[in-house]
């Protein structure tokens, strides 16, 4: 049957992609894992027992209850309760799509950063290409994390406390984003380099085709694999940086927690024996982190065409 009397649908099935997809236990596993994690969070409303951010339904006389499969556990709080008697589940829940926004948000910011500046630089080059890549190259020799911190910190001399406290997921987008771009460029200016030399670009230079249609509806198309492996990878360094700031008190502010926020909170009482009010949400995180991972390793073989 022609490709073009078929559906959407089938078309999916009839790639390349699917078939090593079904091949894949493990392309399966982390995409099962990941639509749980993204459905339970986006939906936490209608999912998650309680509302921890709902104060009627705190009791502090529930503070510090352990798992239910603890001798003093109570079976409402499968997870157990923080120091405000905030139910574990929920509070997991709700912190992770605080994370996964952030971490969503960052990403699309650098990618697009990234990519508009490596696609330009590799098709224009000259003295616009080498300063673009010469800012590339410094900020790689600085660390994301310290990037982040240093932007993070302008942010709070700059704007007052009080407005820092309501724009803090937007100061930590913007910081972790504006930290990740780097590697966007590189990749998309080597993809451009190599696509710009093909013949098909040469005819439409030689036929009076806009550059900015060259770039944006020839050129990128055709860089776009390599562009979401990184995509899909940095987001799960994206999603760790996010808990990282948060952890080290600069992230979200406790009154929207994320995991990184509730890992500290915890972290404060692991000695005195509430070991789930940190175990339980950093758990959490690494396997959020390591199914993005393995998913994006699976795209990277699959999407690379020297290895099929």
């Amino acid at each position: 049957m022609d490709n073009k009397n078929l559906s959407f649908i089938d078309r999916i099935r009839d790639s390349d992609i699917y078939f090593a997809f079904i091949k894949s236990p493990t392309a399966i596993v982390s995409t099962t894992i990941l639509i749980i994690i993204f459905f339970s969070s986006f939906f936490v409303e209608l999912i998650a027992p309680f509302n921890p951010f709902d104060p009627s339904s705190l009791d502090l006389m529930e503070a510090f209850t352990p798992p239910s499969w603890e001798e003093d556990g109570m079976s409402k709080f499968l997870l157990g309760t923080d120091g405000q008697g905030r139910d574990m589940l929920s509070t997991i829940l709700y912190g992770s799509r605080i994370s996964l926004i952030v971490g969503f948000a960052a990403i699309l910011f650098s990618l697009i950063l990234g990519v508009f500046l490596g696609l330009t630089a590799g098709y224009f080059g000259g003295k616009y290409e080498m300063i673009v890549m010469r800012i590339t190259d410094v900020q790689l020799t600085v660390p994301s994390i310290l990037m982040a911190l240093l932007v993070d910190g302008i942010a709070r001399g700059v704007i007052s406390k009080e407005l820092h406290d309501e724009m803090a997921i937007y100061v930590l987008i913007f910081a972790i984003g504006i930290s990740e771009w780097p590697q966007f460029a590189r990749v998309s200016r080597a993809a451009t380099l190599v696509e710009k030399n093909k013949d098909y670009i040469s005819a439409s230079t030689i036929i009076g085709v806009p550059n900015i249609k060259i770039m944006f509806k020839h050129i990128l198309p055709n860089i776009l694999r390599p562009i979401l492996v990184i995509g899909t990878i940095g987001l799960a360094l994206a999603i760790i940086a996010e808990s990282t700031l948060s952890f080290l008190g600069v992230g979200v502010p406790p009154t929207t927690p994320s995991l990184g926020t509730l890992i500290r909170i915890g972290n404060d009482f692991l000695f005195s024996g509430e070991w789930w009010i940190t175990f339980f949400p950093a758990i959490f995180l690494v396997i959020l982190a390591f199914s993005i991972n393995l998913l994006g390793d699976w795209m990277r073989d699959t999407l690379n065409p020297k290895l099929n």
